[in-house]
């Protein structure tokens, strides 16, 4: 059985920049992955700071509107990995999950820490990199040119143990046309 992991689709995260393609893109996985009947969950990451947009009494926080009703289940998290001190095996474990997919924000933390940890515990892991996005940029890095999707799904690809994909390779893959 397959699990897609939608990783922090909060509105916070969503009003940093235009992320219309990304949104467009995880859209049609969680369609196709929900017409398979696989588990759809997502992740929302939280922190205690009154100040922070994540702090859980703060509607920034909250998974954005256009998606919320996509969910199966809601994993709340406090570090870059879903399934550090959460209850995601746990869920994945009582529905015979195998594998997983990962999509959502941000690709350099979040999807990509997510995506090492679920290999970690031995989950056959796709990650689809132009369905993941960041709100940093090369600037945030100093790194001139840097595309910080291109670099993480390279390490990940380079792994040799995690499947790398674009949505038009995965698509191919599920036989949609």
């Amino acid at each position: 059985m397959k699990a897609l992991i939608v990783v922090d689709m909060q509105k916070h995260i969503l009003s940093q920049k235009n992320f219309k393609e990304e949104k467009e893109k995880i859209r049609e996985i969680i369609n196709i992955c929900k017409a398979k009947g696989d588990k759809i969950i997502f992740t929302k990451h939280v922190e205690k700071s009154d100040e922070s947009p994540f702090n859980p009494n703060c509607d920034r926080g909250n998974i954005h509107e256009e998606f919320i009703d996509y969910c199966d289940e809601l994993v709340i998290k406090t570090t870059p990995s879903a399934f550090f001190k959460t209850n995601l095996e746990e869920i994945l474990k009582a529905n015979n999950i195998n594998e997983v997919i990962i999509v959502g924000f941000n690709t350099e933390f979040c999807c990509m820490f997510t995506a090492i940890a679920a290999f970690d515990r031995g989950y056959k892991v796709t990650f689809i990199e132009d369905a993941t996005g960041t709100v940093n940029s090369s600037e945030t890095y100093d790194m001139e040119d840097l595309d910080i999707k291109d670099l993480v799904g390279s390490v990940l690809n380079w792994s040799g143990q995690i499947e790398v994909l674009y949505l038009n390779e995965f698509l191919e893959l599920e036989n949609i046309k």
